[in-house]
């Protein structure tokens, strides 16, 4: 991302200049990522293709199987980034003291969850044999490190996140052997790894946190043009700008193949494969190219997006409104549903109960599986059942929120 410099009247603006309101493009975008992430985890419980093989393994994989799973690569980095958004807006309104201990308090909340209540849903297996930590602990922890980062000068912020994200891939070439505390630590800050045990546990890694650290402080940076001291005209420039930016920075740095990230691209047996391994970037941890891939369109979306909302894109904002309730909901869905599923198609209930591992690595679950079809079909139910869930608990939050502390937390 551009280091453009953030206007001086952000700088100056004090929590009591700062009006309460809510920035509709922000729950947009948010919303609009976090039916798109529901796709990924139903591929994950019922396309039978992902218990064989890796859908961005252009050796096996189709073009349609590959841009179902490449298309929720935007999510992560996408809400990462509004989270450093939106707790530059929090500290507008609140100041730097409220702000830190939120983030510090929200953080460790979301390590607690992943730990004990999304990995319960991942696998429902209430004997915990793995931890699975994945994006809700990489947000915990990320949120944890900006609560410190805050109390810098901005343009420190600034420093470290362009350090973090653009700088992080020198690291690539550093392993640590072995499944002992150091290669868990190393695997925690940058090299995704599932393979350790620890008291009969077994903690998978897979969200290394460095270049995560990096993408949030980055947005609590951009948070800055949300400001109501900065015209609205203004910001579209600057968001036009800056994702313009980053996507041309991807492209030539892609084309080159010099920097940027671990795996290469390459010509392959025809041009539309071509393009899919020009665009298939390292998401674990998120390369550089893989953030300028995804953030450089996310800023243009911001920038065209503030704009009154019609049927469609206030059904999505729903969604963006009540993040962590939806995310909480919408895995023992999908993993309800898998169950009735696996019965359906002649597997036992069993199998898809008391997992001890990422549901695609269970054995008893291979031969298991539906065409893309059905994938699309189950999103669209999920979807579907989830809008009246999330819509009356938006309801319930917004006028209870006040009143009930906890209620910011999702």
């Amino acid at each position: 991302m551009s280091n453009t410099a953030i206007p001086s009247p952000v700088l100056s603006a004090t929590p009591a200049a700062v009006k309460s309101r809510r920035i509709e493009s922000i729950d947009l975008l948010r919303g609009t990522v976090m039916v798109i992430m529901a796709l990924d985890h139903v591929r994950d419980y019922f396309h039978a293709y992902s218990y064989i093989n890796d859908p961005l393994d252009l050796q096996h994989t189709s073009v349609s199987i590959f841009l179902t799973r490449w298309i929720t690569h935007f999510c992560a980095p996408i809400f990462m980034m509004l989270a450093g958004v939106s707790a530059c807006l929090y500290g507008l309104k609140k100041g730097k003291k409220a702000l830190s201990f939120f983030l510090f308090t929200r953080g460790l909340w979301l390590v607690v969850a992943e730990m004990f209540i999304v990995t319960l849903e991942w696998t429902f297996n209430p004997h915990y044999p793995s931890f699975i930590l994945q994006v809700i602990w990489a947000f915990g922890i990320s949120m944890m490190a900006l609560s410190l980062l805050i109390h810098l000068p901005r343009p420190v912020i600034l420093l470290v996140g362009i350090v973090l994200v653009a700088g992080h891939n020198l690291l690539d070439t550093v392993h640590v052997a072995g499944d002992g505390v150091p290669a868990f630590l190393w695997a925690l800050l940058h090299e995704q790894k599932f393979s350790f045990q620890f008291g009969g546990l077994n903690p998978i890694v897979g969200y290394p946190i460095i270049p995560w650290i990096g993408i949030i402080s980055l947005g609590y940076c951009l948070g800055s043009l949300y400001s109501p001291d900065i015209n609205g005209a203004v910001r579209k420039k600057a968001l036009r700008s800056l994702g313009i930016g980053a996507i041309l920075l991807f492209i030539i740095l892609r084309w080159t193949n010099v920097y940027g990230d671990p795996s290469q691209w390459s010509p392959q047996k025809n041009t539309v494969y071509t393009i899919l391994s020009f665009i298939n970037t390292t998401k674990y941890p998120p390369s550089l190219l893989y953030a300028l891939m995804t953030l450089g369109p996310a800023l243009l979306f911001l920038a065209y997006s503030e704009r009154p909302l019609n049927a469609l894109t206030s059904k999505l904002t729903v969604f963006g409104r009540v993040p962590m309730f939806y995310y909480l909901v919408h895995i023992p869905l999908i993993h309800g549903l898998a169950i009735i599923a696996a019965m359906l198609s002649g597997h036992s209930a069993a199998d898809m109960v008391d997992l001890t591992t990422w549901v695609t690595a269970n054995p008893q679950l291979k031969g298991y599986g539906f065409s893309l079809t059905v994938v699309y079909i189950v999103w669209i139910i999920v979807i579907v059942v989830l809008y009246p869930i999330s819509r009356r608990f938006d309801q319930y939050k917004r006028a209870n929120q006040a009143r009930q502390w906890w209620l910011s937390y999702f």
